[in-house]
């Protein structure tokens, strides 16, 4: 059968309209694939920008992350063989001894990376490097520096931080030890610093960006400080002889203004546990105590330490008459709520001899909780050393600027208001 030359044009006609139709159809579908990548990248750009704004679980980039990874593992294989050969104690959660973690830091030093120590006043190795880097922020000048911290369990944190001129961030990196004492990575994390500070006392202060309500219901507390200048000498021992045993939990003695005048502002029977720690090394026995202390060891530790006579301590503190014993308990949620200042650690930052041969100390209360400052109270504590070593507390002053920083002390043992003194205790 022959069809005309209309019939041919005609399907020319068809097929061309097809192929047109096809293409259309291919173009509208690359188009609608195209719409939904965009949608998606920016979707993505404004939760990347979101999670940028709140500041924490920020990406990194995989190299970095790696290089975290393995710089931390490297400096666990230092101090690989010290860690094996350390009394870690029976418990499940290991501790080395103090000595055993000074040990590691020193091994750390030698790379000459600054290197601080869970270690209480402990100065921070190769510390110039990060307090030249503190001290180029402060001038707005961008940078970086690592820092590693021996934990207390004996693992290491890699701490990166950078500063780009305008915002500071930190790359932390948190090495563990794994079986048979091998170093692995528990986890790396990018986050902002929202606010730091680099103080006089040479103090790094700063605040993470952390999940705030209605993300999260519990407040956490992105508060940490690091102590980049060491120290002097002779304030770190006296820190330690007067004031690291006492603290600011439990007792009064560091956190209320008193003197020989004014005995009777102590509580003597929570500050007992302290003294007994300071002069044998050793916690106190709870269960040794259940009925309360005898009379004669009370008042020979307290007249140690305090210029004070028999007759006031009994008028002062609580005691028993019948059974000759000083009330005591141990410090619990029944007696004590907890607050960030009572964690505060005591730190001597003056020594000044007075012409009465006693030593005034000024001391300020470090505070690395919810607050994070170095100097939440600054008080002055007068002692008095003998040809021995040994010294009293003669009396302590709250620098009157910070008194409002003390919350209410309380009590751990009932007693009652006595010739109009502030004996009022709470249980």
């Amino acid at each position: 059968m022959k069809f005309g030359k209309g019939y041919e044009i005609l399907m020319m006609v068809l097929i061309v309209g097809c192929l047109l139709c096809g293409c259309e159809k291919r173009k509208t579908e690359s188009e609608n694939m195209i719409a939904e990548n965009t949608k998606e990248i920016k979707d993505t750009s404004q939760e990347t920008r979101e999670q940028r704004e709140k500041g924490y679980d920020l990406s990194l980039e995989e190299a970095e992350q790696e290089e975290a990874a393995t710089e931390c593992k490297e400096m666990m294989k230092k101090i690989q063989g010290i860690y094996k050969l350390a009394d870690k104690g029976e418990a499940s959660n290991v501790v080395p001894q103090d000595e055993t973690m000074l040990e590691m830091q020193k091994a750390l030093t030698e790379t000459g990376c600054p290197v601080s120590v869970s270690v209480a006043y402990s100065a921070m190795g190769n510390y110039e490097k990060a307090d030249q880097f503190l001290t180029d922020c402060k001038n707005g000048k961008n940078g970086f520096v690592v820092i590693y911290d021996v934990r207390q369990d004996g693992g290491v944190n890699r701490m990166k931080f950078l500063y780009d001129g305008a915002d500071m961030y930190v790359v932390s990196t948190s090495g563990i030890w794994m079986e048979n004492n091998t170093p692995g990575i528990a986890y790396t994390s990018y986050t902002r610093i929202k606010e730091w500070e680099y103080t006089e006392n040479g103090w790094f202060c700063y605040e993470l960006c952390v999940p705030e309500p209605p993300e999260v219901t519990e407040i956490m507390d992105g508060s940490c400080l690091i102590r980049i200048i060491p120290m002097p000498e002779k304030e770190r021992e006296l820190t330690k002889l007067c004031v690291q045993g006492i603290g600011y939990q439990g007792n009064n003695l560091l956190c209320s203004d008193w003197d020989l005048d004014n005995l009777d502002a102590l509580d003597y029977n929570g500050l007992y546990e302290y003294l007994y720690r300071m002069k044998y090394g050793e916690r106190l026995q709870a269960e040794n105590y259940i009925d309360g202390i005898p009379k004669a060891e009370f008042e020979s530790l307290m007249m140690e330490y305090l210029l004070i006579s028999k007759e006031e301590l009994q008028e002062y503190a609580e005691f028993d008459e019948k059974t000759h014993r000083y009330t005591w308990a141990s410090l619990g949620c029944g007696n004590y709520s907890p607050n960030f200042f009572g964690t505060s650690v005591p730190e001597v930052v003056e020594v000044k001899e007075n012409p009465d041969d006693t030593v005034t100390l000024t001391v300020n209360a470090v505070c690395d909780m919810v607050i994070c400052d170095d100097a939440l109270i600054t008080h002055e504590l007068t002692v008095k050393f003998k040809e021995d070593g040994s010294f009293q507390y003669l009396g302590n002053e709250i620098q009157k600027e910070d008194r409002n920083n003390v919350p209410e002390y309380q009590y751990r043992v009932k007693g009652e208001i006595k010739n109009g003194s502030r004996r009022e205790r709470i249980s």
